[in-house]
């Protein structure tokens, strides 16, 4: 253990574990981390290389008879059944039925959905009721033929914190520095931060801020292979990954047949995989994700008010280079047509993920890090209790060519950073100043891409800066465009040309030579470029 795992270990005992034994174990297996960190805590809590042996044998024999897979269902009810109670790993959700006025358990891969719970044990864990835990559940076979149910809980244990102290969290930070804070954030997803430049630290941050801001909209395209989707699929409970399919407004938002709200509604984060493969064929689904992006609320007969920020993740295919000096393409291109101007401009922070490594065992650490369940209830907490707008909005200092979307995009990056890296302190000047650049940049990315697609100047106000401590006005630049002409001062069609231009119903006859004008059309924009 170096020094930080050693000032981690004594401010946060029991919170912590090894990553590299997780690394180890997660290659072989298809189980949530926070459940795989559960046992390694639980038999691998050693530094003797013997014991810690031993102790991976112990968790992978635990899940060889104990974690149920989905397609294993109907052999573990039997197991059960024949043997009268099996201890098993699941998760499990509580509900309260109305009409029967009583509370029934559903385990998710054991596949039942009415087995019999004591009051003891959604009462000590309320995030039973809530979504569900993960836990340790000896499930019993009830032989009594009068009774309406085959099976019910007979002992359980929570895998995940059932409670959390976030006054705790916030103290035991205090006592380290804000580098080494950014170093425990990322060895707890499993990186080793001084394997990264300090710019893709950042970004590695910037990919957590979903997490921790409400009703924020963030957007990273890149190559395959940088970890995407990894934080909102794996790294907390509170996020939930729609891959690709169509994207409905009755998934998403409310369902009027049924009368509930949609994921927005259960979720902290929704994040969409692969966004250039969404099919949207309802147009009212982009408007209602307008209304929600802009504001967190929507309206479908009633008016509904959620909480849940929107992230959308997906690859690109072209050279960044080419697209920035191309001025037919831009870097939004991947995403789907119904995507307009309107839905680009909700957008807080573009992410350049082409900036970011391709994941590599090179990157990953051998040090302690967080529980990853006990960061994911951390940032859950920040999430719904926190709020650093104001704070950022009385420090802040913006320049002149910021707009009203660009303001409110940059501050809630801020504050989305304030959150993360200082949970119950200030940053630094300089520090603060670093946060408000990367978040300028963020949102000048995207300013910058729909100035290339606008054809008249809503948006030319590329020139986005902030103001330092000392007074100084400074620019901010994406640096993978700079020195791009083509999106620094795009070309722009000559609308007046095109207005005068005759049209097929002044001319009959080009009706039946539709090429020809398309031919025609074309080719002064040809010239113009050159």
């Amino acid at each position: 253990m170096d020094k930080l795992d050693l000032q981690l270990n004594d401010i946060f005992e029991g919170k912590v574990v090894r990553k590299d034994l997780l690394h180890r174990i997660k290659k072989g297996t298809n189980v949530p981390t926070f459940v795989l960190e559960f046992l390694l805590a639980k038999y691998c809590a050693s530094d003797d290389p013997l014991e810690i042996d031993a102790g991976m044998e112990a968790v992978l024999a635990t899940l060889q008879d104990n974690y149920v897979r989905p397609d294993e269902a109907n052999a573990a009810q039997s197991k059960v059944a024949t043997k009268g109670n099996y201890r098993f790993i699941d998760k499990v959700h509580v509900r309260y039925v109305e009409k029967e006025k009583r509370h029934w358990a559903a385990l998710e891969n054991f596949n039942s959905q009415r087995i019999a719970v004591s009051q003891q044990f959604y009462r000590d864990n309320d995030r039973m009721l809530e979504g569900g835990i993960w836990a340790e559940v000896t499930v019993a076979h009830n032989a009594i033929e009068e009774d309406d149910y085959a099976f019910y809980i007979e002992d359980l244990r929570p895998v995940q914190l059932s409670r959390f102290n976030f006054e705790a969290y916030a103290e035991g930070s205090e006592a380290f520095s804000r580098n080494e804070w950014i170093d425990i954030i990322l060895r707890t997803v499993g990186l080793e931060a001084t394997k990264l430049s300090p710019r893709q630290r950042l970004h590695y941050i910037a990919r957590l801020a979903p997490l921790v801001e409400p009703n924020y909209n963030f957007i990273e395209l890149g190559p395959r292979g940088t970890g995407k989707s990894y934080f909102f699929s794996e790294f907390s409970p509170y996020s939930t990954l729609v891959s690709g399919g169509q994207a409905t407004k009755a998934t998403l938002f409310y369902n009027n047949a049924r009368g509930k709200v949609g994921l927005v509604g259960f979720w902290d984060t929704v994040a969409f995989d692969e966004v250039g493969g969404i099919k949207i064929k309802d147009p009212d689904t982009i408007q209602i994700m307008k209304d929600f992006m802009a504001n967190g609320r929507f309206s479908r007969g009633v008016e509904i008010i959620a909480d849940a920020s929107l992230a959308f993740v997906g690859n690109i295919d072209m050279s960044v280079q080419q697209i920035v000096n191309s001025s037919q393409y831009d870097l939004f291109q991947p995403l789907p047509s119904q995507f307009d101007l309107a839905v680009m401009d909700r957008f807080a922070c573009y992410l350049p993920g082409w900036e970011m490594p391709k994941n590599s065992s090179e990157y990953l650490t051998n040090s302690y890090g967080f529980i990853t369940d006990y960061l994911a209830e951390a940032f859950h907490y920040a999430f719904q209790h926190t709020n650093r707008y104001e704070e950022v909005t009385k420090r802040i200092r913006l320049g002149s060519a910021v707009e009203g979307r660009d303001e409110k995009g940059i501050k809630k990056t801020v504050a989305a950073f304030l959150k993360i890296l200082h949970p119950s302190t200030s940053p630094t000047d300089d520090e603060f100043e670093e946060y408000v650049a990367y978040a300028v940049e963020s949102r000048r990315r995207i300013k910058e891409q729909m100035n290339k697609r606008k054809p008249d100047d809503e948006f030319a106000k590329i020139n986005l800066s902030y103001f330092t401590a000392q007074g100084k006005e400074v620019t901010v630049y994406c640096p993978e465009s700079k020195n791009a002409l083509a999106t620094q001062n795009p070309t722009r069609h000559n609308l007046e040309d095109e207005k005068a231009a005759p049209t097929a119903k002044d001319k009959p006859s080009q009706r039946r030579e539709p090429a020809a004008k398309a031919s025609q059309t074309a080719v002064p924009l040809v010239v113009q470029k050159t």
